[in-house]
């Protein structure tokens, strides 16, 4: 089992037992706020699931079918935990509408807010690992967990703060308030995770600094050649494409051409990490003079 998909487990798990806790808080509670909360969890446990079966998926190699593997399968999960968030915001609005016209004071609030910050912790704590690990690993569905999970942990303290203020001052219509506030805020996270997984599925090149390193290594691992042109790159999930013309003396021969091409390839593999290379040799009478100047 690869290290994605044992952090996806971890994943589910914790989710299941943050949910659980958040639950106790609310039932303690009645808390509206805390409600809005819990239905957070409920989502985080949706997407957790969906992010270990779309890790699964992306991790299956090429087929006949699918000749440039399944890379893409994570970005679909982070498009499900988007529209998830835009759910449960509105049934969060929907409680919380209920409860601006006919508030009502909380029960055991201390106890219930103390039970409520142990599964804040502990989601923070997960937190931190899934975006940390997601970036090392390339993975959008893990990283886009984790920035939903960052913005619960953002929602619970607000609530947190929220509802012993409702508390202190007596002014029961606080709780509901904070429970708009809350949805508001996971439908921007919502967007913000639908809006980054977009670009993958867009087939967004790699970023400025990234092509500037691709474009170094073309130039000092391709001693031989003229010139490279025409370089273009997209991202699919932990994958990376890489594809460009390179032009050669036209008396080279087909062995030389190749061991160019290999050492380019390696190059770019060590700076890269699981991309994939293309690399289409030409004339030098199909140079263009634009392109990567070979060193």
């Amino acid at each position: 089992m690869t290290r994605a998909r044992r952090i996806a487990y971890g994943s589910l798990v914790v989710a299941a037992m943050v949910l659980a806790i958040k639950l106790v808080a609310w039932v303690m509670t009645g808390s509206v706020a805390l409600y809005s909360d819990a239905m957070e969890s409920v989502v985080n446990l949706a997407t957790a699931l969906a992010a270990l079966i779309a890790i699964g998926y992306a991790e299956r190699p090429a087929d006949a079918g699918h000749p440039y593997g399944h890379h893409k399968a994570e970005y679909f999960s982070a498009v499900l935990t988007g529209v998830l968030i835009v759910i449960a915001a509105i049934a969060i609005l929907r409680a919380a509408w209920s409860g601006l016209i006919d508030p009502v004071p909380l029960d055991a609030p201390w106890q219930g807010l103390a039970v409520n910050i142990v599964a804040s912790l502990v989601n923070g704590a997960w937190c931190w690992m899934l975006l940390r690990e997601g970036r090392k690993l390339r993975s959008p569905a893990l990283e886009a967990d984790g920035r939903h999970l960052l913005t619960d942990v953002a929602s619970s303290v607000g609530v947190t703060i929220g509802v012993a203020a409702a508390v202190l001052t007596g002014l029961d219509w606080l709780d509901p308030a904070l429970a708009v506030l809350v949805a508001l805020n996971i439908l921007w996270s919502g967007w913000m995770v639908v809006s980054a997984s977009l670009g993958g599925l867009m087939d967004a090149a790699v970023p400025d600094e990234v092509l500037t390193d691709l474009r170094e290594v073309i130039s000092t691992h391709g001693e031989g050649a003229v010139e490279a042109h025409d370089l273009r790159t997209r991202h699919a999930g932990r994958a990376t494409f890489i594809e460009f013309h390179l032009v050669v003396p036209g008396e080279m021969s087909v062995d030389d051409a190749h061991r160019i091409c290999d050492r380019i390839e390696a190059g770019l593999k060590e700076k890269v990490s699981d991309c994939i290379v293309t690399i289409h040799v030409e004339p030098e009478h199909k140079a263009k003079h634009t392109g990567i100047v070979v060193i």
